[in-house]
């Protein structure tokens, strides 16, 4: 999805077109992976004064409607992302917390299927890995020595 895009997406989904929501969209698709917080801030810089609640509403409506995903990695707010529909997972690290994106792992979605379904009509699966980036892990061993 790109800003072109934008108005589109949100009468396609029934929404009407409003400067905070394409804010959001704009804010997102240039800082993925933001907290409620920093996305408030960051439409703010785009628009001018919007309250909280706003920020927030817009977030649940898009969350709500698939133009938006939102991720909670353990210990983590809840963060969010445009969805692009390409079944992507996340790499975490566990001490700066940067998340990025990597494909699917293998397959066709939703790419890993669990022993037991129980019936369900699986379409995606949500995978973390975790670890250090290269960064936090040299600094890591630099303080073990290793």
């Amino acid at each position: 999805m790109d800003l072109e895009e934008f108005p589109v997406k949100l009468r396609e989904v029934g929404l009407r077109v409003t400067k905070p929501r394409l804010a959001v969209l704009e804010e997102l698709l240039d800082n993925p992976h933001s907290t409620a917080d920093s996305v408030r801030r960051g439409v703010t810089k785009r628009i001018g004064s919007v309250s909280t609640q706003a920020v927030y509403d817009v977030l649940h409506a898009l969350t709500a409607k698939g133009l938006l995903r939102m991720i909670e990695p353990a210990g983590s707010v809840p963060l969010y992302e445009l969805t692009d529909h390409d079944n992507h997972h996340h790499l975490v690290c566990r001490s700066c917390r940067i998340v990025i994106n990597v494909p699917c792992i293998v397959g066709d979605p939703p790419c890993m299927l669990p022993y037991d379904d129980h019936g369900f009509n699986l379409d995606e699966a949500e995978v973390a890995f975790w670890g250090y980036c290269a960064d936090c892990d040299a600094e890591r061993k630099k303080g073990t020595g290793k």
